[in-house]
């Protein structure tokens, strides 16, 4: 419609029996749209609904192993390890030490590393191991995924103009 006063617009809206909402207020001049507040608030909020219906939630699987672990058992450990990455989630390879065997990290460190050498093409090494009181670990992530900052922060985007949008004074939402 083009640059229109405030009152012109109000009453405009009226007219037509929309609100007028300021759609980016920083702007110069501010720009509003006519619309349907409420019936907009609906399919905003449903939207978002369905992006958290689709996206996939990454957990943190652990898989505990010992210091003294026979190589076909190593073998099933990393099979399974295997199967969690490629259902998209996390992994965290921990080495639990008792007694004396702390004195032995070295080899709590080569098992790691046998784990991550089997996985090279299903898993990329996320946190190198390291030595957490008696347990040695090591987070593996699928290779499809990317190292994500924070746990349980979202990933899907929505309208970028949603946050802004509220009524302009002096028109009543619907």
């Amino acid at each position: 419609m083009g640059v229109v006063s405030t009152v012109e617009a109000l009453r405009i809206a009226r007219e037509r029996g929309l609100d007028l909402v300021e759609v980016a207020p920083t702007a110069v001049p501010p720009v509003c749209r006519l619309l349907e507040y409420g019936k907009f608030k609906y399919e905003q909020t449903k939207k978002e609904r369905e992006a958290r219906k689709r996206q996939k939630v990454i957990t943190l699987k652990e898989m505990r192993l010992r210091p003294k672990i026979d190589d076909h058992d190593l073998e099933v450990k990393t099979r399974m390890i295997e199967e969690f990455l490629r259902a998209g989630d996390k992994v965290k390879v921990t080495v639990i030490f008792r007694g004396r065997e702390i004195t032995h990290a070295d080899i709590g460190r080569s098992i790691l590393q046998k784990v991550a050498a089997t996985l090279k093409e299903a898993a990329l090494v996320e946190r190198a191991p390291l030595m957490e009181g008696k347990n040695l670990s090591l987070i593996l992530s699928p290779v499809g995924v990317k190292p994500a900052a924070a746990p349980g922060t979202s990933r899907s985007e929505g309208p970028a103009q949603a946050p802004s949008l509220r009524p302009a004074a002096g028109s009543a939402p619907a």
